[in-house]
């Protein structure tokens, strides 16, 4: 008999993806045989993921999802997350079923059109994950007391139902107010689901645990709920499920600096925040490295500070292209002078041409100039590549030296084509001019040789001298399972029975 324990939390970013993987990795280096499972994820974020049914094609999965898998020891594949929504501006999502698109379409039509499929394929995967595996360890989206959405809440409400799970709410104490979070939130859900809360959870505490004691038991005492675990603030370095941690278009935010090195020995990386922004995930292992600062910034922000300029990937190019056009930043892109790295959507914006961008823009125009940095042009059409790749490395431009295989996954719309012969040093598809280069491999800097060939072209551009070490030296899963032992599981477990 499959057991089941949901992850649910009083709202968005309080710690649920963190708290699954830590668990997921826990509870597997204990011998238990665990998946992850999310009904439904509304991100960008995705990653390529084995198909079900299939060990040769691929689908998209939330970012989150594909983390918390490797975290229990198990190939990702989209039974772990079967509903997908990836924003596209303009209150507008493409819908993915089972890793694949279906359509796109206005968040008020979703659940006209699609949420009855969504739930039977989220049912179907659930029932897979159950007929194989001792433990499913789901994560809610967002909050689980929404009460203009509990009749169609498939991450949460229909999760705890379908799959008879017990759960465990947490809620962020950074934000303030944690305990009348937790207790609204008790107090706002449907009956049958909160007679399944196991227990609460507090997480991101900084300071001493014995200054909540009045608090804790308070709030044991009026919910009737046990506390099982406060959480510290720590960040284990997952990657980010969704786009709520980044700054909206008009702000900036700066990542790593707590290296101990001094701010004027370090280097500034600046990412383009952009509209339409995907797959940000791929800037984190740079934001790891000491001496490394990954500054997010709008698209009319300056780049006359930065040391070299990373555009990431997009979820729809021809509209973000539109957009940087408008706020003049093809014109402060073309006067830099340091390593530019333009990762899918990003490598397209770098080339010459974008074709059939009607297709992806919400305008009629069919061709845009991109800015012009590589020669390339892309072709957009109905066709849409998902696939994990192993490219062999050629070191070349801003990634000279480097060398080995990179390992990582593909997902866009179009295809390119490089109009003359330049080095290709991330496989096909791939061009590198003397600084600029430009791919479609996701993941590309969490290959060693290819961030430190990268990191050390940033510093040699800058004139600085690089501090030593290469960030982490314990594993992400290893520090997000510590943060999760600090959770007491045994009275969820004995109301289980796992």
């Amino acid at each position: 008999m499959t057991t089941t324990l949901l992850i649910a939390g009083t709202a968005s970013h309080v710690g649920k993806s963190t708290v699954v993987a830590g668990l997921c990795r826990r509870l597997a280096e204990s011998g238990i045989d665990v998946v992850p499972f999310k009904a439904q994820t509304m991100s960008n974020n995705a990653h390529a993921a084995v198909s079900v049914g299939s060990d040769t094609s691929y689908g998209e999965i939330g970012v989150a999802q594909y983390v918390q898998a490797r975290a229990a020891g198990v190939v990702p594949t989209t039974d772990h997350n079967p509903v997908l929504l990836k924003p596209r501006g303009d209150a507008e999502s493409q819908v993915l079923i089972d890793g694949r698109p279906v359509g796109h379409v206005p968040a008020g039509e979703y659940y006209e059109r699609h949420w009855g499929r969504a739930r039977e394929a989220a049912v179907a995967a659930y029932e897979r994950l159950a007929a194989d595996n001792e433990l499913i360890v789901a994560e809610g989206a967002g909050s689980i007391a929404e009460l203009n959405l509990r009749h169609r809440d498939l991450a949460n409400v229909e999760t705890a139902r379908f799959a008879d799970a017990e759960i465990l709410l947490v809620g962020d104490i950074e934000r303030g107010g944690v305990f009348a979070s937790l207790y609204g939130t008790l107090e706002l859900m449907p009956e049958d689901v909160r007679d399944r809360v196991a227990g609460l959870v507090i997480n991101k505490f900084r300071g001493d645990r014995s200054l909540l004691t009045d608090g804790l038991d308070e709030l044991e005492a009026r919910t009737g709920v046990p506390v099982l675990g406060v959480l510290p603030h720590e960040d284990p370095g997952l990657p980010e499920e969704d786009s709520l941690s980044l700054p909206d278009n008009t702000a900036s935010t700066v990542r790593g600096g707590n290296d101990g090195v001094a701010e004027s020995r370090a280097v500034t990386i600046a990412a383009v925040r952009l509209p339409r922004l995907s797959n940000a995930t791929d800037l984190d292992p740079l934001s790891r490295v000491p001496g490394v600062r990954v500054a997010i910034r709008p698209p009319d922000a300056t780049l006359s500070d930065a040391d070299a300029v990373v555009l990431p990937g997009t979820k729809n190019t021809a509209d973000d292209l539109l957009a940087l056009r408008e706020a003049g930043f093809g014109e402060r892109l073309r006067a830099f002078d340091g390593p530019i790295v333009g990762i899918c959507g990003g490598y397209q914006l770098l080339g010459r041409t974008l074709l059939g961008a009607s297709r992806e823009s919400t305008g009629e125009r069919d061709s845009l100039d991109g800015f012009g940095l590589v020669p390339v042009v892309t072709r957009f059409d109905d066709e849409k590549t998902i696939r994990q790749v192993s490219r062999t490395v050629a070191g070349a431009g801003p990634i000279d030296g480097a060398s080995g295989t990179a390992r990582g996954y593909e997902i866009h719309a179009g295809e390119t084509r490089v109009a003359r012969s330049l080095p290709a040093p991330i496989g096909p598809n791939s061009v590198a001019t003397d600084r600029v280069l430009g791919t479609y491999l996701h993941g590309l800097f969490h290959t060693a040789s290819v961030r430190e060939a990268f990191v050390d072209a940033v510093f040699e551009h800058a004139g600085r001298e690089r501090p030593g070490g290469d960030g982490r030296s314990v594993s992400p899963f290893d520090r997000a399972a510590e943060l999760a032992g600090e959770i007491d599981l045994t009275q969820a477990i004995d109301r289980t029975g796992c």
